[in-house]
């Protein structure tokens, strides 16, 4: 029996889950970042005792965080999400508290390895998942391992450039694929398009799509051709078996992926394209709780 933590910007997910992925306990609960580390921590403590209560205790721990972080030591970088947590050490906490092995992993690696292990990927050797939601990120597994660059670090794949001349990133560079596809970046596009519009979200875009809205639908088209060109690029670089694709925003996939899927054939001539598979992620809102436990299992079991 597996402690796992999902930690995001906004909610912190804690649960008990077994070895087959199963979860047979779980609690969530704001972040509320602005209380600092040290409070999260001890709520995310006192959460995980909760859990091994009502289960079994635990053999080790899983936690799946957003980047950058270090994903050896457990230590956090500096996230946008989760501003004054730098520094913080979720190893030494946890393991010091429940006296077991804890994992630590970045929370699209940590999907990936869900998605490769119980989700869309099963059976398969090569799978790269994909988050498309207020940004864009990935992980890849490669036969069967979580790919890491140099120095164990994780590939930001939201950072290629896809247009030198789309808009600035707050990576530095101009148009980049989270700046062009992420639903940040739709939000962002309608407004130059529509300064005094009200929309707020890339869910209301998809809602006034719905309603046959013509900015919408021309913010819908060029999502679904910027989003092509992406896994274009991920296809001609890694000819991977699955592509997995997660976040928010592919809850509206119906609107724009047909126009993704199409972009995808005609871009990739290098490749056998027709060999990968292009899929929704199959685990929803557990992936990264089951992220986590699967985080910890790869490093340890």
């Amino acid at each position: 029996m597996l402690g796992a933590v999902d930690i995001g910007g906004t909610k912190i997910a804690v649960a008990a889950v077994r070895e087959d992925g199963t979860i047979v306990d779980r609690y969530e609960f704001p972040t509320d970042p602005e209380k600092g580390f040290p409070n999260a921590v001890q709520r995310i403590k006192e959460k995980l005792h909760c859990v091994a209560f009502d289960a079994t205790e635990f053999n080790g721990i899983g936690v799946a965080c957003p980047g950058p972080l270090n994903s050896t030591t457990g230590i956090i970088g500096e996230v946008g999400t989760l501003l004054g947590w730098e520094g913080g050490d979720l190893v030494t906490e946890l393991e010091m508290e429940f006296g077991v092995s804890v994992a630590v992993e970045n929370d699209a690696d940590a999907a990936a390895l869900a998605e490769a292990k119980w989700g869309s990927g099963q059976n398969h050797n090569s799978l790269i998942y994909v988050t498309v939601s207020t940004g864009i990120g990935g992980g890849i597994v490669l036969h069967g391992e979580l790919y890491r660059g140099v120095g164990g670090t994780h590939p930001e794949l939201g950072h290629q450039v896809i247009d030198g001349t789309g808009p600035q990133c707050y990576c530095g560079s101009h148009g980049c694929w989270e700046s062009l596809a992420s639903g940040s970046a739709m939000v962002a596009w309608l407004h130059d398009q529509s300064p005094n519009d009200s929309t707020s979200s890339a869910m209301q875009i998809c809602q006034r799509a719905q309603s046959n809205d013509p900015l919408a639908l021309r913010a819908l088209e060029r999502q679904g051709y910027y989003l092509g060109i992406g896994l274009a690029n991920l296809i001609t670089l890694f000819a991977p078996e699955v592509i997995s694709l997660g976040g928010g925003l592919m809850k509206s996939s119906s609107l724009f992926l047909e126009h993704t899927l199409a972009i995808v054939r005609k871009t990739c001539t290098q490749v056998p394209v027709e060999k990968t598979r292009i899929t929704a992620a199959s685990l929803g809102q557990d992936v990264g709780l089951l992220g986590a436990a699967q985080a910890w299992l790869t490093r340890y079991h």
